[in-house]
């Protein structure tokens, strides 16, 4: 049994807990199979199990327990060019490094989060330019539409006025969140032009901007923006040498560790 199969089981639509029909299948698994096996690969790859539950949004726990234990590996494996610039805070350094990391390894099509330009309002501000008239000299006098020679638009005066309105924000489209989903609307194909036109029919092909994953990476430069508050004398080359390793060491762990509690999973059900 896979883990994923595993995640229904948290939200039952009905009283049998199982994975086929109770008359049909001798060797079942009962809701006291999958509470023991659940339990036995925690014991087994705490770790593993925890990210999997947390990036599955099973239990807002199990993420705070993967983020903390990814920070610890973190401190154990830092190299010591780290250490040492991160100084005294370097406990702290090696916490942002692992909630960024928990949250790339959980990010999909579906993920989204507040508006960092409105925060979470959906409103913003627009500058508008009107043209308005203006009576600089005063009113026109009564006789003034009256006379030939003189008209009432010879006291008129336009002027271009420059206004800030109220209007949707403009980077979540008044939603007050934005979605990682990528132009390719999370399939990772997107329609190839040239050779549609070529061949007279839709062709698709990989999507470049996502590189097929369907959604977008949180960039490495936000990383860095973030750990500069803790570090101010940090600079892009000590960064991309030093510190972006580590942090994509930190997401390529969450996996493995995903894929061991899966084989620990699939061994105890088997």
């Amino acid at each position: 049994m896979k883990l994923e199969a595993a995640l229904k089981h948290f939200s039952p639509q009905g009283m049998l807990i199982s994975d086929s029909v109770k008359s049909t299948d001798p060797d079942r698994m009962t809701g006291t199979d999958l509470m023991f096996a659940l339990g036995t690969t925690s014991n087994r790859a705490p770790f593993g199990l925890a990210a999997y539950l947390g990036k599955a949004g099973v239990s807002q726990e199990d993420a705070q327990q993967a983020t903390q234990a990814l920070a610890r590996h973190a401190m154990d494996t830092a190299p010591a060019l780290v250490r040492k610039a991160a100084g005294a805070q370097f406990g702290n350094c090696m916490l942002v490094l692992a909630q960024f990391a928990f949250a790339e390894y959980s990010r999909s099509a579906a993920t989204t989060g507040k508006c960092t330009v409105c925060n979470g309002s959906g409103k913003g501000t627009a500058v508008i330019t009107t043209r308005k008239v203006t009576f600089p000299w005063g009113k026109p006098p009564y006789w003034a539409s009256k006379s030939r020679a003189v008209r009432p638009s010879d006291w008129e005066h336009w002027q271009e006025v420059t206004e800030t309105v109220s209007a949707p924000c403009e980077a979540c489209k008044g939603k007050g969140n934005i979605s990682a989903r990528c132009r390719c609307k999370g399939t990772g194909r997107v329609l190839d032009r040239k050779a549609t036109k070529e061949q007279g029919v839709p062709v698709t092909k990989d999507c470049e901007r996502c590189g097929k994953r369907g959604f977008t990476q949180v960039s490495s430069a936000t990383v860095h923006r973030a750990i500069l508050h803790l570090v101010p004398g940090l600079h892009q080359s000590t960064w991309s040498r030093n510190w972006k390793p580590l942090y994509e060491k930190l997401v390529d762990e969450c996996n493995r560790q995903e894929r061991r509690a899966g084989e620990e999973f699939s061994k105890i059900t088997g």
